[in-house]
C-alpha cells in the first residue's frame, strides 16, 4: 500500500486513503460492518404507490375491497384483484391502500411491484431493514425476517399492516413469500393470473371488469373538458363502445385526442381503418404513468401463456380467437380438427423439457391452450356455455391481428373459417348454435374479408346465408346472398363459379321468401349466363335448370314444370347417369309436378320406381329415401286412400325416429303428415290431439317464429275447424295472421294462405258476409302478387263464387264459375282435380239457380270422370255422389235421392267412418229426403 494519508470512517465503516496494489486473500481480510439501523417509527410506508389517475372513477370493485367480511361472515384478510391488463387493477389497489392510510387505520403500508420474485424479495428486504433491523446485505434473509416480524406475537404491540403485491406475473414467484395470516394485517394482490393457488389460504378473489358505459362516457367527457373540449354524447358513447370500455384504452385515446386535436368521429374512423395498426392510435407520451401502450399491453401475458403446458399453443390459439366473435365463440370451433391442425403447424418452439414434437397436438391440448389463455386473463373461457365458450376483448384481438404478417393473417383467417364449417350442422337443430356460428362468421368476414376471397370464395361465406334460410329467415337469407353476389362480383368477377353459385342461392331464397315468379325469372337469367360461361352440360347449368323448373311450378305452372323436368331428366341421364344423386332428385321433383298437375296416380308410379332405386343406391336410412317414402304416402292419400297414407306415414315416422331422432325437422314434418292423414281418414279429433302435442315440440326445437311452427299452427287451426269448431279455428287463425304479418310480411304466400283459410273458417262458422269480404280483399292481393293464373288465385275465385251462391245469388255464382271454368281449362287442362272441382260447384249452383235437371246431367258426367281418375273410395267422387243425389231430389225424384244417399252412407261409413263430417252430412241428407219421399215436409 502506498500514498496513504489520513482517513475517517463512521462507526462500523471502512476507509482507505491510499492505493492498494496487490493483496491476496491469505494476506489480508477486510471486513466492513454496518451499524444496525434503528426501526422506523409507526406509521411507516415502504415503497411508492402510483399516483392517482386523472378522473379516477369509483367502481363496484372498490366496495367489494372495502367489505371487511365475506358472505359467510369470515373476516377477509387476503384479497386478490384479478383481470385482464388495462382494466385498472393497480389504480383500484392504490385507491384502497391510500384511503386506508389516510384514515389512520394502518401502522405500516408496504407497496411492492411483484412482476417477478426478485422485486418481491427486494421490497420485503427493504421493509425488513426499515422496520425490524434486518441485514441489508442479505436480501433473502431480510425478507424472511420481515415476514416473521409480521406474524402476531403474544404480548407485542399489534401492528396494523397492509401489503400490496402489485402485478404478480407468476404465482410461483410468491412461494414462501406470502404474508402470514394475521388479525391485524391485510394482503392485497393485483394480477392478471387466476390460477387456483391464488385463492388458497382464505384469500378472496375479486374479478375486475371493464368500465360500465356510463363510467366510460363520464371519464371521456370529464377528461376532455379539462382542455375545453366538448363532444356530442352520442360520439362519446360510440367511442367508448369502440374501445370496449377498457380504462387503459380510454385514457390513451383522450391523450391522443388532445395531442392531435382530432375529434371523436375522426378518431373513430382511424380505429375502424383496418390498414392502420392499433399502435398508430396511441399518444407519444402515455398518461397516468402508464407503462405500455394499448397495443403492447398484453404481449408479456401472451408470452407467459405460451410457456404454460402444453407449451407453444397459446399464441397460435390466440390467432384463431382474434379472428372470431368477441362476445362468444363456440368451444368446439376451437377444438375442431382444422383448429388442431393449425395449432400443430404453428406451434411455438418449446424449450428444454417442454419441447413437443410438431404433430403431437390433440383436441385436449387445444382445450388446455384455451385454459392457459384464460389463466392469463387474455380470454374468458366458460365450457359450461358451449355456444359462447370463449369471449375476448376486441382490442386484444386487434393487437394480435396487428402483429401478424399478411401471410400469417390469411392462414389464420382461413383456418378459422375451416373450423367454423367443420362444426356447422348439416341440419339446423339448435337455433342458438346457428346464431353463434353466424355471428362468428360475420366477425371473421369483417376483419378478414380479403382472406376469405383468396383465390376462391370460402365455403363459410355460403354457410351463413344457408343457415339464415334453413332456420326460417328466408328474407334475411335472400338479402345476405344479394350482398354476397355483389362482393364476389367485385373480388372474383361475374363469371366465376362462386359468383354464379351465389346468384343461384339468392334466387333460391327469393323464392323461399315468397316470390316464386321472381325466383323463376332470376334462375332464367342465371341460366343464360351459365350457358355462355360454363356450357349446357356443366353441373351448375343442370342444377339451375332444376331450380328454374321448381320455381316455375311454385309460381303456379305445374304442367310447365313437369315438361321442363322431363327434358332435364333426359339430359341428366345422358351426362350424369341414372344413379347420380342429382338425377334422382330431378326424378323426385318431376313426380311432384305430375302430382300438382293433377296426376297423383302417375306421380305415385314414378315415386315407387324412384324409391326402388334409392333403396339400392342410398339404402333405407338416407334422407332422400325417407323423403321419397313421405311423398309416396302423400300421393296415396291424394289418390283416395287416406287410411293407407296414414299407415304408410306411421311406419315411416317410426323409422325416422330411430334414424333421425325426435327433434329432427324432417321427423317433425313427417309426424305432421301422419296426423293430417289420420284426420283425412276420419279421425279429426285424433289429428287435433296429435298436432297439439307436436306443436309443443316444434316450439321447443324451432322457436315461435320459424315458418314450420307457423305452418303447424295453421294446420292445427284447420283441423280444429273440421272437427266442428270453425269459430274457434277462426280466432286462432286471426292470432296466427298477426304473427305471420310480423314475421313473413303481408305478401308472403304463407300469409296469403292463412288469410284464405281464415276466410274459409268464417264461412264454416256461418258468417258468409265476413268470409266473402275477406276473400275479395285477398283476391285483389293475389292478383297483384301471384298473377291471375296462379292456382291459389283461381281457388280464391272458386270459393268466392260458391259463397256468393250460398249467400242467395246462385245465378251470379253460375256466371262467375263459368268464367273460371274457361280459365282453369286453359291453365290446368281438362283432367286437373281443381278444374273438376269447378265443374262440380258450377253444376250445384245451376241446380240451386232453378235448373236441377241440368245439374243432374253435369254431375253424372263429372262422377264418371272422377271415378275413372280417382276410384270409387276417393273423397271427391263421394262428394259428387252426395250432391248428385240432392239434385235428383230437387229435380223431382226423391226416391232416387233416398236410394243413392242410402248407398252412399254405407260406403262412407266403411271408408270414412261413422263420425266423419261427410258421413254425418250424408246421414242428415238421407233423413231429409226420406221425409220428402214419404210426403212429409223437410225439417
Amino acid at each position: 500500500m502506498s500514498g496513504t494519508g489520513d482517513a475517517r470512517a463512521a462507526e462500523g465503516g471502512f476507509a482507505n486513503s491510499g492505493y492498494i496494489h496487490q493483496v491476496s486473500a491469505e494476506q489480508l481480510t477486510m471486513v466492513q460492518q454496518r451499524a444496525p439501523r434503528e426501526p422506523a417509527s409507526w406509521p411507516h410506508q415502504v415503497g411508492v404507490m402510483p399516483s392517482r389517475a386523472h378522473f379516477f372513477q369509483h367502481r363496484v370493485e372498490s366496495d367489494r375491497l372495502r367489505a371487511v367480511v365475506d358472505n359467510g361472515g369470515t373476516a377477509v384478510l387476503g384479497q386478490v384483484l384479478t383481470g385482464m391488463g388495462g382494466v385498472g387493477k393497480t389504480q383500484l389497489a392504490a385507491d384502497y391502500a391510500r384511503a386506508a392510510w389516510q384514515d389512520g387505520s394502518l401502522d405500516v403500508l408496504v407497496w411492492v411491484t411483484a412482476s417477478a420474485r426478485s422485486p418481491v424479495v427486494t421490497g420485503y428486504a427493504q421493509a425488513g431493514v426499515e422496520l425490524c433491523r434486518a441485514d441489508p446485505d442479505d436480501p433473502e434473509g431480510a425478507a424472511q425476517t420481515f415476514l416473521a416480524w409480521l406474524t402476531p406475537k403474544a404480548g407485542a404491540t399489534p401492528c396494523r399492516w397492509m401489503i400490496v403485491l402489485d402485478d404478480v406475473a407468476d404465482p410461483n414467484d410468491l412461494r414462501n413469500l406470502w404474508p402470514p395470516a394475521s388479525p391485524h394485517g391485510r394482503t392485497l394482490v393485483t394480477t392478471r393470473r387466476r390460477d387456483a393457488v391464488l385463492a388458497g389460504d382464505g384469500r378472496h378473489l375479486i374479478h375486475v371488469g371493464l368500465f360500465t358505459e356510463g363510467q366510460a362516457v363520464t371519464y371521456l367527457a370529464q377528461s376532455l373538458s379539462t382542455c375545453g373540449r366538448q363532444e356530442p354524447v352520442e360520439q362519446l358513447t360510440a367511442l367508448a363502445r369502440d374501445l370496449g370500455f377498457l380504462p387503459l384504452a380510454l385514457a390513451q385515446a383522450v391523450a391522443y385526442l388532445i395531442d392531435t386535436g382530432l375529434d371523436c368521429a375522426a378518431y373513430r374512423d382511424l380505429l375502424a381503418d383496418r390498414a392502420i395498426h392499433l399502435a398508430d392510435t396511441t399518444p407519444d407520451a402515455l398518461p397516468d404513468d402508464q407503462a405500455a401502450p394499448v397495443a403492447a399491453a398484453w404481449s408479456l401475458s401472451i408470452d407467459r401463456a405460451d410457456m404454460l403446458r402444453p407449451a407453444g399453443l397459446a399464441r397460435p390459439m390466440l390467432h384463431l380467437v382474434a379472428m372470431l366473435e368477441t362476445n362468444g365463440i363456440p368451444g368446439n370451433v376451437l377444438t375442431s380438427p382444422p383448429a388442431v391442425a393449425y395449432l400443430a403447424q404453428y406451434r411455438t418452439a418449446g424449450k428444454g423439457d417442454t419441447a413437443e414434437p410438431p404433430g403431437s397436438v390433440s383436441a385436449q391440448d387445444a382445450m388446455l391452450a384455451l385454459r392457459a389463455l384464460h389463466r392469463l386473463s387474455l380470454i374468458e373461457h366458460s365450457p359450461q356455455t358451449p355456444h359462447q365458450a370463449v369471449r375476448v376483448h376486441q382490442l386484444i384481438q386487434r393487437a394480435v391481428r396487428d402483429a401478424l404478417t399478411r401471410d400469417q393473417y390469411t392462414r389464420a383467417a382461413r383456418a378459422s373459417a375451416d373450423a367454423l364449417v367443420s362444426v356447422w350442422p348439416d341440419v339446423p337443430r339448435d337455433t342458438q348454435l346457428e346464431e353463434s356460428l353466424r355471428a362468428n362468421t360475420a366477425a371473421l368476414t369483417q376483419c378478414a374479408e380479403e382472406a376469405l376471397y383468396h383465390n376462391d370464395a370460402h365455403d363459410v361465406l355460403f354457410r351463413i346465408g344457408q343457415s339464415l334460410g334453413t332456420t326460417g329467415q328466408a328474407t334475411a337469407a335472400r338479402d345476405y346472398f344479394k350482398h354476397l353476389v355483389e362482393a364476389l362480383t367485385s373480388h372474383l368477377g361475374p363469371d366465376q363459379p362462386s359468383t354464379l353459385a351465389a346468384r343461384g342461392n339468392r334466387a333460391q331464397w327469393q323464392g323461399q321468401a315468397g316470390d316464386a315468379a321472381g325466383a323463376a325469372d332470376a334462375f332464367r337469367q342465371l341460366l343464360e349466363q351459365m350457358l355462355q360461361s360454363l356450357g349446357a352440360d356443366h353441373p351448375y347449368s343442370l342444377t339451375t335448370r332444376n331450380h328454374l323448373a321448381f320455381y316455375q311450378g311454385e309460381a303456379g305452372d305445374a304442367a310447365g314444370a313437369a315438361a321442363e323436368g322431363e327434358v332435364l331428366l333426359q339430359d341428366r341421364l345422358r351426362i350424369q347417369g341414372p344413379d347420380h344423386p342429382y338425377t334422382l332428385t330431378t326424378r323426385g321433383d318431376l313426380a311432384r309436378w305430375k302430382r300438382e298437375a293433377g296426376d297423383p296416380a302417375g306421380a305415385a308410379d314414378a315415386l315407387e320406381q324412384l324409391l326402388k332405386d334409392q333403396l339400392r343406391i342410398f339404402g333405407p336410412d338416407h334422407p332422400h329415401t325417407l323423403a321419397t317414402r313421405s311423398a309416396l304416402a302423400c300421393c296415396r292419400g291424394l289418390a283416395g286412400d287416406p287410411a293407407g297414407a296414414a299407415d304408410d306415414m306411421e311406419r315411416l315416422v317410426q323409422h325416422m325416429l330411430q334414424v333421425l331422432g325426435p327433434d329432427h325437422p324432417e321427423f317433425l314434418a313427417a309426424s305432421y303428415d301422419l296426423a293430417h292423414w289420420r284426420g283425412e281418414a276420419g279421425n279429426p279429433a285424433g289429428a287435433v290431439e296429435a298436432i297439439e302435442q307436436l306443436l309443443e315440440q316444434t316450439l321447443r326445437v324451432l322457436g315461435l317464429d320459424h315458418p314450420s311452427t307457423l305452418t303447424a299452427r295453421g294446420v292445427l287451426a284447420n283441423w280444429k275447424g273440421q272437427r266442428g269448431d270453425p269459430a274457434g279455428a277462426a280466432d286462432d287463425m286471426e292470432q296466427l295472421l298477426e304473427q305471420m304479418l310480423r314475421v313473413l310480411g303481408k305478401d308472403h304466400p304463407h300469409t296469403l294462405t292463412c288469410r284464405g283459410n281464415l276466410a274459409f273458417m268464417r264461412s264454416l262458422a256461418g258468417d258468409l258476409d265476413a268470409a266473402t269480404e275477406a276473400l275479395e280483399e285477398l283476391l285483389e292481393d293475389q292478383l297483384r302478387i301471384l298473377g291471375p293464373d296462379h292456382p291459389s288465385t283461381l281457388t280464391a275465385r272458386n270459393n268466392l263464387a260458391r259463397w256468393r251462391g250460398q249467400a242467395g245469388d246462385p245465378a251470379g255464382a253460375v256466371a262467375a264459375l263459368e268464367l273460371l271454368l274457361d280459365d282453369r281449362l286453359r291453365v290446368l287442362g281438362p283432367d286437373h282435380p281443381d278444374l273438376l272441382t269447378t265443374r262440380h260447384d258450377l253444376a250445384v249452383m245451376q241446380g240451386l239457380a232453378g235448373d236441377p235437371a241440368s245439374a243432374v246431367a253435369a254431375l253424372e258426367l263429372l262422377l264418371e270422370a272422377r271415378l275413372q281418375g280417382l276410384g270409387p273410395d276417393h273423397p271427391d267422387p263421394l262428394t259428387t255422389r252426395h250432391d248428385l243425389a240432392v239434385m235428383q231430389g230437387l229435380a223431382g225424384n226423391p226416391t232416387a235421392a233416398v236410394k243413392a244417399l242410402a248407398e252412399l252412407l254405407k260406403d262412407e261409413v266403411r271408408i270414412l267412418g261413422p263420425d266423419h263430417p261427410d258421413t254425418q252430412t250424408a246421414q242428415y241428407s238421407l233423413e231429409q229426403w226420406r221425409r220428402v219421399a214419404e210426403s212429409r215436409p223437410l225439417g
